[in-house]
């Protein structure tokens, strides 16, 4: 019998970051599946319990519906339902707000703060440091694999632990854009990208976008907003259903994500396990694997130009890993996107877009990333950079675009980017 079995028969549930359920099952089999006893399962019982508990926790899915058809929040909730049907005594939580908005997060925290009073003992890890001074009593912090100390919430404010995890001192967040001395956007010239009227097989509705060089500027809204298909129909990774689109003034076709590679566009995806990494691959072959594409797989790259193409952007980007050779897969979600990064930044893009680039990776990396995107604007290529948090947009870009109900409903910019504004933005935008 498996481990995860035993520790399941002994009370021990586990709720992973990245969907461990069977996306071709129906939501029901999931949440029994290992659990039907003889050789005839009583589909009509199965059914209702699983209706019973998706009801109860006011999970948006029928038990009949394939999981891989649910949004990956659903699927993160049904992950957590499944648990909470097996009447576990100790509850682990990995990441599990990653891929949730506010108001399903604030679903979970109720759920959360219902199974504590019924003795149920929660581990929540987490990233989102606001989520943690929300929800936990006490507070175990780790830096490199190695344990920090465990403190009483109310003995550690932010600003230590923050300290504590980065393992230096500090006042708040790092002043990234004060530390970069600036993007200096050239707005006279031509935009680098320009797309009138996009739209989509994703449901987007007719939006205008631009971004010129050495800009950083992103999408925003609540999750489902539309700001994922957005990027996604720029790049050519959903179908195009209308608009143009042009580069540097002249308009051109992209059709596909090879087309947008060819115009110097990157784009790093939000479902870094789905759409990202190729875990059996090892991370060399993951490095370089879009720069190969662009080349034509008649054209390989040699051992020794792709060794020092790895070596390369393993040290620049401080990727922790035992060598090039280590599949992907065995790295921490921080290292694992950091080596898709490495891979976009070998094809020395023109205009990059990072999708979630810093979901469910320890602080110490988002502000590596942060600064990173920084940088790059700085050298001349533009960033399109979008986050579930605010503040984390607020640091990075000059120009927000507002998403609601996957229609752009406002565009923020100078002393209008702010927090307040862009809430009211989401809640009100205009009709």
């Amino acid at each position: 019998m498996e481990q995860g079995a035993v520790l399941e028969m002994r009370g021990i549930c586990t709720v992973y970051q990245e969907i461990t359920l069977c996306p071709n099952l129906s939501v029901a089999e999931n949440m029994y599946i290992g659990r039907t006893k003889g050789a005839v399962t009583n589909w009509r019982r199965m059914h209702s319990g699983a209706g019973k508990i998706l009801e109860s926790l006011g999970i948006p899915a029928s038990p009949t519906q394939q999981l891989g058809t649910c949004s990956i929040a659903v699927q993160q909730m049904v992950a957590i339902a499944r648990a909470v049907d097996m009447e576990c005594k100790v509850l682990i939580l990995d990441e599990p707000t990653s891929s949730l908005d506010e108001q399903e997060v604030q679903k979970l925290f109720g759920l959360m703060r219902d199974l504590r009073k019924k003795g149920v003992g929660i581990i929540f890890v987490t990233h989102f440091l606001e989520q943690v001074y929300e929800v936990c009593d006490r507070i175990t912090v780790l830096r490199d694999g190695t344990l920090v100390g465990e403190y009483v919430i109310e003995d550690l404010p932010r600003v230590k632990l923050v300290s504590k995890m980065l393992g230096k001192e500090l006042d708040d967040m790092a002043d990234i854009k004060g530390e970069s001395g600036g993007v200096a956007t050239d707005r006279e010239g031509a935009p680098v990208f320009e797309a009138r009227n996009l739209c989509s097989s994703a449901g987007i509705k007719p939006f205008d976008f631009s971004i010129r060089k050495g800009e950083v500027n992103g999408f925003t809204g609540l999750l489902g907003s539309g700001r994922s298909e957005c990027v996604r129909a720029i790049f050519g990774a959903d179908h195009v259903t209308g608009g143009t689109v042009k580069m540097d003034g002249r308009e051109v076709k992209i059709k596909k994500p090879l087309d947008a590679m060819k115009r110097g566009i990157g784009y790093l995806p939000e479902d870094r396990k789905g759409d990202g990494i190729v875990g059996d691959l090892s991370v060399r072959e993951n490095i370089i694997l879009a720069y190969q594409v662009m080349k034509g797989f008649f054209r390989p790259i040699s051992r020794a130009q792709a060794e020092a193409f790895a070596d390369n952007y393993i040290q620049l980007l401080e990727i922790k890993t035992a060598s090039a050779d280590t599949p992907i897969k065995s790295l921490s979600g921080g290292n694992q996107q950091k080596c898709i990064l490495a891979r976009w930044l070998l094809t020395d893009p023109k205009y990059l877009i990072l999708d979630e680039p810093t979901r469910g990776i320890d602080i110490g990396t988002k502000i590596e990333i942060q600064k990173l995107v920084l940088r790059l604007a700085e050298k001349g290529t533009s960033v399109t950079f979008i986050s579930s948090e605010i503040d984390e947009m607020l640091r990075t870009c000059s120009r927000l675009v507002v998403m609601r109900d996957r229609k752009a409903v406002g565009e923020l910019s100078g002393e209008d980017l702010t927090q307040t504004k862009i809430m009211a933005t989401i809640a009100g935008g205009d009709e």
